[in-house]
């Protein structure tokens, strides 16, 4: 069982609620977690930005991701999302397997 912990965030409350609930409609996650906003800084096309942001933390299977990503990127308002994937490798085998099947392809 293959289980990612997907990482994005977005740039208000609004567009991270309604991301989420389009992931998981989609079955593309099984759980999205919205957190609280963070003071993001980074470089972007040259110069040091800061921006609030707000964290998503998305549990998807594998076998998902590229569905996921495609997801993201075709709802997130940011010209270039913030993507990153982390396999679990461990976590409570019924929360992996219920992971696996709210992602399973209907």
């Amino acid at each position: 069982m293959d289980t990612l912990l997907v990482i994005t965030n977005l740039p208000d409350a609004e567009s991270a609620r309604a991301l989420a609930t389009t992931l998981v409609e989609q079955r593309v996650a099984a759980c999205v977690n919205i957190l609280a906003p963070c003071l993001s800084i980074y470089r972007w096309e040259g110069k040091v930005e800061d921006a609030e942001e707000v964290p998503l933390l998305i549990k998807t299977s594998a076998a998902r991701y590229a569905a996921l990503e495609e997801a993201i990127r075709a709802y997130h308002p940011y010209e270039l999302p913030e993507i990153v994937a982390v396999r679990i490798d461990k976590g409570l085998p019924d929360y992996l397997a219920w992971v696996a099947a709210a992602t399973a392809a209907q």
